[in-house]
């Protein structure tokens, strides 16, 4: 048995949008009970029958394995290197191979932050594993969580509310990329396509150039390219252009039309149609503002 802290807060931690009620580790030995002794009363369960939480719980396992079961995503093998999301209201059960034991981190939360992510849907109750793999900053800051938490400086909760989303963030991040393109060198190469165009952006190109250059049918990276930035290669090199268009219109006295040239717009009067329906206002006004 590891630190376990459980939590209380107060109005103003609520106001804040997220507040952590519990956060621990613990190393569970082979064939030694689970969970241990010394849990709260509220977290303390059989995790033959299972229990339900009226908060969320994000547990890493860092060595070991075991099985998570929950209502509504059923029975998962768990390893080492992988995270589970529990949600409030939502019957589950976990625990470690009895042969392997297990080392888990956990901290849980709850409040409107994360409620929004979750009906945004960031995160699926039918899909509460994460392969994440071995991840020393993961760790690091389970252990900073937990050591926050029994330190209870003041403000520690706005603090904490901080590394539950570094936490979800990195879980999130890394796990869509791996189901964006396994085992592949894809996101690699859109990573230096994308600086390749923030090096082009004055620059006559065009995005089948940019394919090229990276020999990729143009099909097939646009539609990587989408998929891994959310917009199409056109639309994200039109952003770059309108971001530089908008620095130089503060930082200096160019006029509008050799902006537009510089930039590689068809016309003057064709950038000044996109900036304004990209920012929401024309070249000039934005200028004078």
């Amino acid at each position: 048995m590891e630190q376990i802290k459980y939590i209380t807060e107060n109005e103003n931690d609520h106001r804040w949008g997220l507040i952590v009620c519990s956060a621990g580790r613990q190393r569970v030995a082979p064939h030694e009970e689970y969970p241990p002794q010394g849990h709260n009363a509220e977290y303390t369960f059989d995790w033959r029958k299972g229990r339900t939480l009226q908060e969320y719980q994000l547990l890493y396992i860092s060595e070991g394995e075991g099985t998570l079961e929950t209502r509504s995503a059923g029975r998962h093998t768990v390893k080492a290197g992988d995270m589970f999301l529990i949600f409030p209201s939502e019957w589950h059960t976990y625990h470690p191979n009895p042969e392997t034991g297990w080392r888990e981190h956990w901290i849980g939360f709850k409040g409107e932050n994360i409620d929004n992510r979750v009906a945004a849907g960031f995160f699926s109750r039918k899909q509460p594993l994460y392969h994440i793999g071995t991840n020393d900053t993961i760790e690091s800051l389970y252990r900073e969580a937990t050591d926050v938490a029994v330190a209870q400086r003041p403000f520690f909760q706005q603090l904490l509310a901080g590394i539950v989303n570094h936490l979800l963030g990195l879980m999130f991040m890394t796990e869509a990329n791996r189901n964006l393109l396994p085992n592949s060198d894809m996101p690699n190469i859109i990573e230096l396509a994308r600086q390749y165009m923030q090096r082009s952006i004055t620059s006559d190109i065009t995005m089948p150039d940019v394919a090229r250059h990276f020999n990729i049918s143009y099909s097939t990276f646009r539609h990587i390219f989408k998929r891994y930035t959310g917009l199409a290669p056109a639309d994200y090199f039109i952003n770059l252009k309108i971001h530089r268009a908008k620095e130089l219109l503060r930082s200096s006295n160019i006029p509008i039309k050799e902006i537009a040239y510089e930039l590689h717009f068809e016309s003057p009067e064709y950038f000044a149609t996109l900036f304004k329906r990209r920012v929401g206002m024309s070249p000039s006004h934005f200028r004078s503002k």
